[in-house]
């Protein structure tokens, strides 16, 4: 008979920062099946992320306001940190905003008086018109308990795309009750052959996937 004896709890690691400064507790989705050194992605519990707008300083004398939504001002999809609206067509009355993600990522463009949804929601108004490169910072404040991490799923657009962290034991949720569970978050180097991603998953996602991590400090060797 033959054992085939999975993963242990942290089996993937090969070093760790001092202390437990690489490890998190993060709540697990539900109706997840999830083994020790499995990529996750992150999405974010909208009730408890904090988002504030404010215009810069050397904009146009008088120009207009931003507003966020008042029930939803983010999305699930939306990450930690500040985003950029910046004037880059201005016009009598209107004109166009550039919408930059904290990573400097543009994600859409959004004409003065009309809604902006992707990631965050807003309104911008007009008063004294706009010039160009006139901008507003929107600081969006996501802590670790304000996320969902489940399995790693390319097809997202909620940031379970995009991966967040790998699990550090395995984890099982039905359909009723999250759970909370160690992850590895920051500044680790893991074995990247006892990885475990989506099926199906090309060359050149992975790499990108392994990017994501190696921003946070992840190292795979």
């Amino acid at each position: 008979m033959t054992l085939t004896e999975t993963l242990h709890a942290g089996g993937f690691v090969v070093s760790e920062a001092n202390g437990f400064r690489s490890r998190e507790q993060g709540t697990i989705a539900l109706s997840q099946t999830l083994v020790a050194g499995q990529v996750l992605g992150a999405t974010a519990v909208v009730a408890g992320v904090t988002a504030a707008a404010a215009a810069d300083a050397s904009n146009t004398a008088g120009a207009g306001v931003i507003t966020m939504d008042v029930a939803a001002p983010v999305a699930a999809g939306a990450k930690n940190g500040r985003y950029r609206a910046v004037c880059i067509e201005p016009a009598a009355n209107l004109g166009t905003f550039a919408v930059f993600d904290p990573d400097g990522i543009e994600i859409g463009n959004v004409i003065v008086g009309a809604t902006f949804n992707n990631q965050i929601k807003f309104v911008i108004a007009d008063a004294t018109d706009f010039v160009a490169g006139d901008a507003f910072s929107i600081l969006v404040g996501i802590e670790p308990s304000d996320k969902n991490y489940a399995a790693l799923d390319l097809a997202s657009v909620a940031g379970l795309q995009n991966a967040a962290a790998i699990l550090f034991d395995a984890v099982t949720t039905d359909g009723v009750t999250k759970q909370q569970a160690t992850l590895i978050a920051r500044d680790a180097e893991v074995r990247a052959s006892d990885l475990t991603w989506p099926a199906g998953i090309t060359a050149a996602q992975k790499a990108a996937g392994l990017a994501q991590l190696a921003a946070l400090g992840i190292i795979a060797r």
